[in-house]
């Protein structure tokens, strides 16, 4: 008798807190009539590989918010030290076999990228865990420590993440990446890996990834054309709301 295969259960996590330093509230900024956070939920209910998806919050504000366009929100702690953990909580009361962690402050996500990354590591059984990576094109990203880099073996497994330009260009043909924080984990990896010592790369260069790596655990790196645009202050709402003007009518100058 043939045994069918069991698809694996799919979870979006979109983690979504109310209190931020530089913007408070930002997850319900207003873009186009909607809620910040409802266009990341809209976006990324695009991907067809996604089995569920949650809106994992700390505030009765969002949760109200998210419900009242029809996503499904969770609560969750307030006392977690990132979305990372925010995700963990939520994941931990499902069935989920895989999980992706979807920023909730990038409303231009885009679903493929989304899929690349889910793809990624079901295409690998020893992968755990993977995650994005895009060409830079403009020289300023590479001295900006904003923009996260990446290094990666010939056979896509991420060697190290840095602020710092890496690699160093003496010659050859080599090319910078910028790393597109777009996470995918196995179940098992992501609700331990709070508990995963954190290493001294991690706490110098305060990129969470990093823990993974220190610890043995590789990521897979997939290579995408999507470039993450994410809003952690007023100025980044205003940059992200005069591109959607841009695509909407691209004719018009908003320079």
């Amino acid at each position: 008798m043939l045994c069918s295969i069991v698809p694996p259960k799919i979870l979006g996590v979109i983690p979504a807190r109310f209190s931020s330093t530089r913007f408070p509230g930002k997850a319900l900024a207003p873009i186009a009539g909607k809620p910040m956070i409802q266009h990341v939920w809209e976006r990324a209910r695009l991907c067809p590989l996604l089995s569920r998806l949650l809106v994992a919050t700390d505030d009765t504000r969002i949760a109200e918010a998210a419900r009242g366009f029809g996503a499904e929100a969770v609560m969750t702690s307030p006392d977690h030290a990132s979305g990372t953990d925010r995700a963990a909580e939520a994941a931990a009361a499902t069935d989920a076999d895989v999980i992706v962690n979807i920023q909730g402050d990038e409303p231009l996500i885009d679903p493929d990228a989304i899929r690349l990354a889910i793809s990624t590591l079901l295409d690998d059984p020893r992968c755990r865990m993977a995650t994005l990576k895009r060409r830079i094109a403009a020289p300023a990203d590479i001295a900006n420590p904003n923009v996260v880099k990446v290094v990666a073996s010939l056979d896509g497994w991420a060697l190290y993440f840095s602020r710092a330009p890496i690699p160093a260009h003496r010659g050859g043909a080599a090319v910078s990446w910028k790393h597109i924080g777009l996470y995918v984990y196995r179940r098992d990896l992501l609700l331990s890996y709070s508990s995963l010592p954190r290493g001294p790369l991690e706490e110098s260069e305060k990129l969470e990834q990093l823990r993974a790596l220190e610890n043995g655990i590789g990521i897979r790196v997939a290579e995408t054309d999507y470039d993450t645009i994410g809003v952690d202050t007023p100025e980044d709402l205003e940059a992200v709301l005069k591109l959607w003007r841009s695509r909407l009518d691209p004719t018009e100058n908003h320079g």
